[in-house]
């Protein structure tokens, strides 16, 4: 029988491997674009929050320290757009599978500015905001953390399908690659043999003009 101790380690090990959490901070210049991406399945909820740093920490963030953004599905279709903010938020549900984009744009400025953004992007169960759920519902702590491991082990066997099918595509695009490659290797014997073939020809007749055989 496995210990208790080592159930809930385990537990938690499968928690955190199931997060999808990006959070960090990095510069932008002006007339600067930055895009970062995320690979999401279909139906996986997102949260992203943004917000430019103030390098004072008395004076108000000035007006030139503003940044536009846009999130893109893997088709390029547009789910949010923000224009000249200094912080905002997005949250959406992934109709189609596939590699997301945030991109994050400076207009330009003389002289050139730079600025440091804060970005926090979740998905899948990292993405729910427990806190909420909890007052609306009146849940333990317990109770809070058995519907986060639920929650956990449904996100991964979805992920583990996302994952199947992936590899299906992958198996049949190698297939397929490994097929055209064949038929090309193939081509391109035939147009060499034919080639030597005119020479020789070609040579033989030449010969034959010039009576040397």
């Amino acid at each position: 029988m496995i210990p208790s101790r080592t159930l809930v380690t385990m537990a938690l090990v499968v928690w955190f491997l199931s997060l999808k959490v990006q959070s960090l901070r990095f510069d932008l210049r002006s007339g600067q674009t930055k895009c970062i991406s995320e690979d999401m399945r279909s139906n996986a909820m997102t949260v992203g929050k943004f917000s430019v740093i103030n390098p004072s920490d008395i004076l108000p963030l000035d007006d030139s320290h503003r940044i536009s953004l846009r999130v893109t599905s893997p088709r390029g279709n547009s789910y949010h757009t923000f224009e000249l903010v200094t912080t905002g938020q997005f949250a959406f549900t992934a109709i189609e599978a596939g590699d997301y984009m945030v991109c994050f744009s400076v207009p330009n400025h003389d002289p050139v500015i730079s600025m440091s953004v804060d970005f926090d992007w979740k998905t899948g169960v990292a993405a729910k905001d427990w806190s909420s759920i909890a007052k609306k519902d009146q849940l333990y702590y317990m109770e809070i953390e058995l519907n986060k491991l639920n929650d956990t082990i449904h996100h991964i066997h979805q992920e583990m399908f996302y994952l199947r099918e992936r590899e299906e595509e992958m198996q049949d695009l190698n297939k397929a690659t490994n097929s055209k490659m064949a038929w090309l290797s193939f081509l391109s014997l035939c147009i060499c043999l034919s080639v030597v073939g005119l020479q020789l020809w070609h040579l033989k007749t030449f010969f034959e003009k010039k009576k040397l055989i």
